[in-house]
């Protein structure tokens, strides 16, 4: 568990999800996260903050799914307050609102705590650190190569060379779905088996289906097409309107961060699906070998800002700092396994 280190902690125990951060691992974590401002700003992002407590409605606004997670609790005057659980819906709001006689595009960034509500399972935090950029009013495909290209220099930063980017779509299953005419709970459930990267559950859940085998077949086995180019033209191959516009959406992004260099940290993968429900257009997920877990994610979500007010494309991304740290420690062990390397104490339930 997070915190069960040390007797003291059974005696005074910290929530799960949470932990102490001793100094040695502080003055790691604060080289992060100045490595990552670094990138940041080299690129013309400013930092921002904003609330740690928002209104619940704004966050609900915002994402009408993510939003029963969040942590909720009334002020004095009994208006129904929340901790952020991402990032990525007040900067949508501050876009919104303070920017507002202002001209796109904006570039911001953020170093911040967020908060969710977890299942007491292994490496869940219920507060976490991350940092991450917003784009504001960039369309794609650039708008999103800028933020991908973003993405893989600070994974330079940090010395995690060898984490790849996933690249998918998330209008794409949403979309298929409608095509071929699947809908209600059996709609919900495979999506929450795309979400959970869950292949056997969602085969399962296909074959439960009163649908012809040739699309049984194609719910099945586009998800299992990852990789390069070829990737997009093994979908291509399998047709339909839905496939066709997010291969072409994604090609497109391809190119463009072929002409920026950073093709080679991106694998095409067409079973990606993102359980926050703002996103439209491309999505994304940072993995890396040496650990299990994901470090962190983002994706294009055109329509937020305009939830507030104010419609704009948008895209950007948040990497889990303690995540990135614990894989760092991994990779620097890997690299070189005959030095003393400490790795960090991230606790884990």
């Amino acid at each position: 568990m997070f915190g069960a280190a040390g007797g003291m902690s059974v005696l005074h125990p910290i929530p799960p999800g949470t932990r102490d951060v001793l100094p040695d691992e502080m003055r790691e974590l604060r080289r992060l996260q100045a490595a990552l401002s670094d990138v940041f700003a080299a690129h013309g992002y400013g930092e921002v903050a904003t609330p740690t407590i928002e209104y619940h409605e704004v966050l609900a606004r915002g994402d009408e799914r993510g939003a029963p997670a969040a942590y909720r609790f009334f002020d004095e005057d009994r208006a129904l307050l929340a901790l952020r659980s991402d990032m990525t819906v007040p900067i949508a709001r501050l876009v919104a609102t303070r920017l507002a006689a202002d001209q796109p595009p904006f570039r911001l960034c953020y170093v911040a705590s967020a908060y969710r509500a977890i299942r007491p399972q292994r490496a869940q935090m219920r507060e976490f650190i991350q940092a991450g950029v917003e784009l504001v009013g960039l369309p794609a495909p650039e708008g999103t190569a800028e933020v991908i290209e973003v993405l893989a220099r600070s994974l330079d930063a940090v010395g995690l060379r060898r984490a790849v980017i996933g690249l998918g779509d998330a209008d794409l299953y949403r979309q298929l779905m409608q095509e071929i005419g699947v809908d209600g709970e059996a709609r919900t459930r495979i999506l929450d088996r795309l979400a959970a990267h869950d292949l056997v559950g969602l085969e399962a859940e296909v074959g439960e289906l009163a649908l012809p085998e040739a699309a049984r077949e194609t719910l099945v086995r586009l998800p299992s097409l990852r990789g390069g180019p070829e990737a997009l033209e093994a979908a291509q191959g399998i047709g339909g309107e839905a496939v066709e516009r997010a291969t072409r959406r994604l090609a497109a992004t391809y190119r463009s961060l072929s002409s920026r260099g950073v093709a080679d940290r991106v694998r095409v993968d067409l079973g990606l699906l993102r359980d926050l429900g703002y996103y439209t257009g491309a999505i994304l997920e940072v993995y890396d070998p040496a650990i299990g877990h994901t470090l962190g994610g983002g994706g294009r979500y055109d329509e937020l800002t305009g939830r507030f007010g104010r419609p704009l494309p948008a895209a950007g991304f948040a990497l889990y700092l303690e995540r990135v740290h614990l894989a760092q420690a991994e990779e620097d062990r890997l690299m070189s396994p005959q030095s003393a390397v400490r790795s960090p104490r991230v606790g884990r339930s």
